[in-house]
């Protein structure tokens, strides 16, 4: 008996068998990915008005996709900028550098914002991991067509990446759409075709959401996103808010219904475009939420007032008394303190034994919680981080910023439609981080390069 050819086809059985199997399980990737976030988007508020939502919107996506119901950030301080960064690369601000829609710059200690740029004016440079549309790039050696659309200029711009075609945005005083010269002329030119033969509404209360819409679907149609063998991708930003602040308590249920209906618009124009078993539609939120400064103290409840630059001076002159009087503090940003570490150098002070000691200073004052070193680059965030018991408020006198200290879980949805994906509803908790790895299983490429979690299944 010939043992080698036996063991031979039987190896050969194993790898076909192995194959064949591989083949029928491995879903073909999809044409296009539709990556919706939506900026403070919260699960009870969805739920509230339901009833009133049509057939093709939300009540659509909860009932025919996989609803992941419990989502959140892996960090903390979320705002619509840091939460938008760590959905595109699947890491949090730690990996990204992207702690939120502005911070210090240590060189001149004034406030940048995160898309700013010295050569194109705005650009993701200081986004420092590779997006998934990034990676989609990559892998289809630049076939992959990549847009991002949003209001604003942070969300569009980190959302589409570094390698993305374009992106694009409404400019806040004129109501124009703007992009930036990082892209391709292509982009900038069919950006300015659009807006000849779509000039924008006079109306500033326009509802931005339609107008992003509007962009999006031309964008696919013009680009004839998912009409060939490449995977494209395009990132949506969206707003559960109101346009006036002012107003945002008291009209809840009319923004959710025109969201309703912008989603359902989005989802049906492409879906009819593409065709719907081509397209992914990924849905979530950026996990935060601001609301009306409530007066707690009217009610009894413990509150009271955090003057940052106060206490910052009061720190800069305990410092002195230590090590002689000098400028310990540089600035305050947010619930950051920034200290002197030029100085320290200097003067040969031990920086670790100065944070160390104003760290324990600060942490006596009153309303202060905890105080933590910063969790992110020592180059772009402060030095000490103060958290501040709840109900209590910082106020920066020299800003005028005010702001409440809350610890609430705001409940929101991670929801994947569309490309074979089978209606199910998931309560394990997940966070926004799993979502690139998802995606990027699902169109056959790699993750971000920062992104460590794991994909949802």
């Amino acid at each position: 008996m010939n043992y080698k050819f036996i063991r031979f086809s039987t190896i050969v059985t194993i790898a076909v068998c192995s194959n064949t199997l591989t083949a029928q399980t491995l879903q073909p990737a999809p044409k296009l990915v539709v990556n919706i976030v939506v900026d403070q988007l919260r699960t009870d508020f969805i739920e509230q008005f339901s009833e009133l939502y049509s057939s093709d919107g939300f009540k659509h996506l909860l009932t025919e996709g996989t609803v992941y119901e419990a989502a959140d950030y892996p960090f903390k301080n979320v705002d619509r900028t840091s939460a938008v960064a760590a959905v595109a690369t699947g890491t949090t601000p730690y990996y990204n550098n992207i702690i939120g829609t502005q911070w210090i710059d240590r060189n001149t200690l004034r406030p940048i914002q995160a898309v700013d740029d010295q050569k194109y004016l705005y650009s993701p440079a200081k986004m420092l991991a590779s997006t998934i549309s990034d990676e989609l790039k990559v892998a289809t050696s630049g076939g992959a067509i990549v847009y991002g659309v949003a209001e604003h200029k942070d969300a569009a711009i980190l959302s589409a990446g570094h390698a993305a075609d374009g992106a694009f945005w409404i400019d806040g005083n004129t109501g124009k759409w703007l992009t930036t010269e990082y892209y391709s002329h292509d982009a900038i030119s069919w950006l300015m075709n659009y807006s000849n033969a779509n000039p924008k509404t006079p109306d500033n209360k326009a509802n931005k959401n339609d107008r992003v819409i509007d962009l999006a679907i031309a964008c696919v149609e013009g680009k004839a996103m998912g009409r060939d063998d490449i995977t494209d991708y395009l990132a949506v930003t969206l707003s559960a808010t109101s346009n006036h602040t002012e107003s945002a308590s008291d009209n809840m249920e009319g923004i959710y219904l025109e969201l309703d209906k912008s989603i359902a618009r989005l989802v049906n124009t492409i879906e009819k475009n593409v065709g719907s078993n081509k397209v992914l539609f990924v849905v979530t939120s950026t996990g935060y939420v601001i609301e009306p400064e409530p007066d707690y103290a009217k009610y009894k409840i413990p509150t009271g007032t955090f003057y940052i630059n106060r206490n910052a001076q009061l720190l800069n002159m305990y410092l002195g008394a230590i090590y002689g009087q000098a400028r310990y503090v540089e600035t305050c940003f947010h619930n950051q303190i920034y200290l002197n570490r030029k100085l320290a150098e200097q003067r040969h002070i031990n920086f670790s034994e100065m944070l160390s000691r104003s760290k324990d200073f600060i942490i006596q004052l009153s309303g202060v919680r905890a105080v933590v070193d910063s969790p992110y680059s020592p180059n772009i965030s402060g030095d000490i981080i103060v958290e501040i018991s709840p109900g209590w408020q910082v106020v920066n006198e020299e800003t005028g910023e005010k702001f409440v200290s809350r610890a609430s879980y705001v409940p929101f949805p991670i929801i994947f439609y569309g490309a074979g994906i089978k209606p199910q509803r998931i309560s394990t908790p997940v966070t926004v981080d799993q979502i690139a790895p998802t995606i990027a299983n699902a169109i056959h490429i790699r993750a971000p390069n920062a992104c460590s979690a794991s994909p949802l299944r």
